[in-house]
């Protein structure tokens, strides 16, 4: 597996290109399935339950792809130095320690984390996220060996098969819902996800195994070496903390969102799948594919100031058509598509909290871009004393905002602790000045842009 063989050299454009599409299908299906779990289900305390669960899938999620960010530079230089094989196996076995003890907490203790997410919400909201969490939880793990995967093929320069077993698993997994989903209720949709994820590291396993058959890669090639266990540990632990604190300020939200009523949870949830997708189609693709070609050549601040920049126009574009396309008629899309749970001002609210969300998904678009870039340039070790400040910092704003401002508030909370994650970043990179002033300036003008567009 680490001797170099022939693939398509798609070069940084084309790889970002590539992931971004199987990023945008996979973001599509998905957001096919909030679709069927709106029409089907409404906007009811089964729903909110279901978001509460899917929090915590999306927190493991996001620990995936910090974990891709982390291992990409490293399985790149093995990859030139002749180990891919064994350095793959020792982040396999790294990454498996942990997932076993979150795995019988939620299939053993599901109701008790189901009442903790809830905020200890109606019994009809715990019963729903406690019959869907060990799926969940399920769905999420395989996520994350689909992301080891799909790195150790990034590092053979192949992002065509991650792509391909991200959008099958995707298209596998809305199919058995859509089929099972009017019998078994709302947990259909979390088996689904789970089915998704076991297709989305099989695919990818697979063609690992062929290159392996193929080069006649012997037994011991994959014999974990180089750092010990520990340092591994602590090495993805650094990795995944600033993840894992991105999403802890949106759980923090959740059960302050559930404060609002029944039904806040569930729009407070849509609005944020639908930044999250824009964000995550655009910069969080770019980010990744880059990885590996600026490991093999290099940076400085002047370099991360450009790259950083330049990428985030697209996604900065996209987030200004976002934001004013609901914005103009954010009512009349929520409800058309969402169904009769989200008519008039229910549907209005949601459009509008896609709008405030804009501010939170351009600070994101920036740290999808410069947080690979710390890990490229060998930093990244005062990344957990940054996800305890960020949590900290979200505390007292999530609380204050949600009692002036409602769940726009929450949302405003959101951005601000976002962005001092993004100035800290830029910080430790040596770039804030430049990065500051070119985002600042992107920002404002898609913002003039979008106001006489819409």
């Amino acid at each position: 597996m680490s001797k170099r063989t022939a693939s398509i050299d798609l070069g940084s454009l084309g790889s970002g290109a590539v992931t971004a599409l199987a990023m945008a299908v996979q973001t599509g299906l998905a957001g096919v399935v909030g679709i069927v779990v709106a029409r089907d289900f409404g906007r009811t305390a089964t729903t909110d339950g279901f978001f509460a669960a899917y929090a915590v899938f999306v927190v493991v999620l996001l620990a995936a792809n910090g974990i891709r960010v982390v291992v990409l530079p490293p399985l790149a230089r093995a990859r030139d130095e002749r180990r891919l094989g064994a350095e793959v196996a020792a982040y396999a076995i790294t990454i498996a320690v942990p997932v076993v003890p979150l795995l019988l907490v939620a299939s053993f203790a599901a109701r008790p984390f189901a009442w903790l997410l809830t905020g200890g919400g109606t019994d009809a909201t715990i019963d729903a996220a406690a019959e869907v969490l060990p799926w969940m939880i399920c769905a999420a793990v395989l996520q994350l060996f689909a992301g080891l995967a799909a790195s150790s093929l990034a590092a053979l320069d192949d992002y065509v098969t991650p792509a391909l077993g991200f959008v099958v698993g995707s298209v596998v997994g809305l199919a058995f819902i859509l089929l099972f989903v009017d019998g078994d209720g709302v947990v259909a949709v979390a088996r689904g996800m789970a089915l998704n994820g076991a297709i989305a590291v099989g695919i990818p396993l697979a063609v690992l195994v062929r290159r392996a058959a193929a080069q006649a890669m012997p037994a011991h090639a994959i014999r974990p070496t180089g750092l010990s266990f520990r340092d591994r540990v602590a090495e993805l632990g650094r990795g995944i903390a600033l993840p894992f604190a991105i999403q802890g300020i949106y759980l923090i939200c959740v059960p302050l969102a559930g404060r609002e009523g029944v039904g806040a949870v569930s729009s407070f949830g849509y609005a944020y799948l639908i930044a999250s997708a824009v964000v995550g189609t655009t910069a969080s693709s770019l980010g990744l594919v880059t990885s590996v070609p600026l490991t093999r050549s290099g940076l400085d601040p002047t370099r991360i100031a450009k790259h950083v920049v330049s990428s985030s126009w697209v996604a900065i574009v996209v987030i200004g058509a976002t934001a004013g396309v609901f914005g103009l008629a954010g009512g009349t899309i929520v409800h058309g598509l969402l169904g009769s749970g989200y008519a008039e001002g229910v549907g209005a609210q949601l459009g509008r909290l896609v709008v405030v969300f804009s501010l939170w998904a351009v600070a994101s678009v920036g740290i999808s871009l410069a947080y690979p870039l710390l890990f490229v340039a060998g930093g990244g070790r005062r990344l957990p004393r940054l996800a305890l400040a960020t949590i900290a910092l979200q505390v007292p704003l999530a609380f204050v905002g949600q009692r002036l401002v409602g769940l726009s508030g929450l949302v405003l909370a959101l951005a601000a602790t976002t962005t001092f994650v993004l100035v800290a970043l830029l910080l430790e990179l040596g770039a804030v000045g430049p990065v500051s002033r070119g985002l600042t300036v992107a920002t404002v003008m898609v913002g003039l842009l979008a106001l006489a567009a819409f």
